[in-house]
């Protein structure tokens, strides 16, 4: 039986894939290879600051990793949004990644103030 742990990681692992896919549809202009990287960089970082998170040594580990998976997904929408606004590429071919990455925003959100929450428990 799968953790939801799990799906989260596997869902941040396909975003990473789909970046990476979209990237490669990138204009190999200076604009293209500037936002192609910052994307890059951010979309797949996210996933492997998940995993890294998933192995934290402690709560507030844990929590402090959580905002880098939050803040790298943030970038990552950012720059969905510069490629969507300068219409770089289509905007049905960023729409859906666009509305995976706030749906992931949202969720490690809920898992830090989860987590945060906890701790204050755990102190108490």
């Amino acid at each position: 039986m799968k953790k939801n742990g799990d799906n989260l990681a596997e869902r941040l692992l396909d975003f990473a894939v789909r970046i990476i896919k979209l990237v490669n549809t990138l204009p190999k202009t200076a604009v293209g290879k500037h936002i192609g990287g910052q994307l890059m960089r951010a979309g797949t970082s996210a996933g492997s600051n998940y995993e890294e998170a998933c192995g934290a040594e402690s709560r507030a580990d844990f929590v402090h990793k959580l905002g880098i998976v939050l803040k790298e997904l943030k970038e990552s929408r950012f720059w969905l949004r510069i490629i969507h606004r300068t219409e770089i590429i289509s905007f049905q071919r960023v729409e859906s990644l666009i509305e995976e990455c706030e749906e992931l925003c949202a969720i490690i959100a809920k898992s830090i103030i989860t987590a945060k929450g906890r701790k204050k428990d755990y102190i108490n």
